[in-house]
């Protein structure tokens, strides 16, 4: 058995730890209040956009333009957003593994555009190519945030560079919920399979319930979509960053309030052992203070 001292600064140390995730669970509560709001407000144009460029697309016909062609080039492009802190759980694993476990994503043929340190660096050890870092935005993201990102990753789009467009977050239910999401951005496809929380086939529609009259552009086709799917796109990314900051304290706190009950529980388990070892102590004493009253009578 340890000695008194051992488990005594042992338990001073599991106190001081509990002090901290405390301290770390009242933090995350108050962000996920703010998070929370704004993914919630969000969601309502998230889903709209998606509705309605989802039933422009369906309703275009036959359209040539580079948004919609297929991709010359089997490499693919991965924004991922994750946390640039851990004690989350396995919020930032968990994203990770949307990509590493994806047989489609290869180091030779996927390149990286990280929000989020944790998963920058894991993936850069695993040798994946960084083609940028935003991890600056993750922590209070905002629409031109997105759209940097959306530009950035365009640009390789158009040169070729890269012929496939995803995005990998964490999706936020509520506050015990998060769902890990992998959807694809470009090239645009009119059936998707991934829908937002919420969204059915009917709500975007379909040939039984949405008027499928050819639609017309003005101006041209190619110019409105150049304008349309760009802001589509930045738009799905800022929903997506703002999902994952709210996911993303959702985990954290989660953790922290795990993390303080376990503490709760070792510090129980180890004054127990205090107390035990304590006894014994005494007990020895007494015997030895009765052995030697015995010895000198």
């Amino acid at each position: 058995m340890a000695s008194m001292r051992d488990i005594k600064r042992r338990k001073q140390s599991v106190e001081s730890t509990q002090q901290i995730t405390k301290a770390m669970k009242l933090v995350a509560t108050v962000k996920l209040q703010r998070a929370k709001q704004r993914a919630e407000q969000s969601k309502y144009f998230f889903d709209a956009i998606y509705s309605t460029v989802s039933s422009i697309l369906r309703r275009s016909g036959t359209i040539n333009h580079r948004y919609l062609n297929a991709p010359t080039t089997d490499k693919k492009a991965v924004i991922m957003l994750t946390g640039n802190r851990g004690l989350a759980g396995g919020y930032n694993s968990n994203v990770i593994k949307l990509i590493t476990k994806n047989e489609k994503f290869t180091t030779d043929n996927t390149v990286v555009y990280a929000a989020g340190k944790k998963g920058k660096d894991s993936l850069q050890r695993l040798g994946y190519t960084i083609g940028g870092d935003y991890s600056d935005a993750i922590d209070e993201p905002t629409y031109p945030d997105a759209m940097k990102i959306s530009r950035e990753v365009l640009t390789a789009f158009e040169n070729g560079e890269i012929g496939e467009i995803y995005l990998a977050y964490t999706f936020f239910k509520n506050t015990v919920t998060h769902e890990q999401r992998l959807i694809k951005l470009l090239p645009v496809e009119i059936e998707v399979p991934d829908l937002p929380e919420g969204t059915t086939e009917t709500t975007i529609g379909d040939s039984d319930s949405e008027d499928m009259t050819p639609m017309n552009f003005e101006p041209e086709d190619v110019e409105a979509l150049d304008m349309i799917i760009p802001k589509y796109m930045t738009s799905l990314i800022h929903g997506a960053l703002i999902e994952a900051v709210a996911s993303e304290n959702g985990a954290r706190m989660q953790a922290m309030d795990n993390a303080t009950t376990n503490a709760t529980e070792l510090i129980d388990k180890l004054s127990l052992l205090y107390n035990r070892a304590r006894q014994g102590a005494i007990t020895q004493e007494l015997t030895e203070i009765i052995a030697g009253a015995d010895a000198i009578s």
